[in-house]
């Protein structure tokens, strides 16, 4: 069997061999693309519903330390997961594995634009070195930061499951 190569080979043909190596190439990408994607989306929901009610409760009643100081190290620990999901998602579809990867990809990689514009202004509120932990300001801010993040949170798992129904529908 021989496949028309959408590559710049010599001959413009490639046989059945490559054809499944590349098949093969498209669909580990995918997969990682899946994996990836699973990885930052479940940390993600572990950070609005475990990490962050439970760093809430020690830090009542601290004073004159910055609330967001522990927020920040988080986007980088899962920044890694997330672009590799991304960017294996866009690898994907640039292989010719559907739309349903491309909308991933894109859910995911709309997180970064999204945290940049719209959380990154309530981070630098919660850094504010005068603002009391305890007092009714922190609280509606901390309550409007869980809540921003729960947006990523939410992209991430319907990128995740777009890509686990994709996977799934393949044969």
């Amino acid at each position: 069997m021989w496949v028309v190569s959408t590559g710049g080979g010599d001959s413009g043909w490639v046989d059945s061999a490559d054809a499944r190596r590349l098949k093969l190439l498209s669909w580990s990408l995918e997969l990682i693309a899946t994996l990836c994607t699973g990885l930052f989306t479940g940390a993600a929901i572990y950070v609005n519903l475990v990490e962050h009610p439970a760093r809430l409760e020690t830090w009542h009643g601290r004073r004159g330390q910055p609330v967001a100081s522990e927020l920040s190290p988080r986007y980088r620990d899962a920044g890694e997961p997330r672009r590799r999901g991304s960017l294996s998602s866009v690898g994907a579809w640039l292989q010719g594995r559907g739309t349903q990867v491309l909308i991933a990809s894109l859910l995911i990689g709309l997180v970064v634009p999204f945290t940049l514009i719209v959380i990154f202004p309530t981070n630098k509120q919660l850094s504010d070195a005068d603002l009391d932990v305890g007092s009714t300001k922190a609280a509606v801010l901390l309550d409007k930061w869980n809540r921003l993040h729960a947006v990523r949170s939410a992209a991430g798992f319907f990128a995740f499951v777009l890509l686990l129904l994709h996977l799934g529908a393949l044969r």
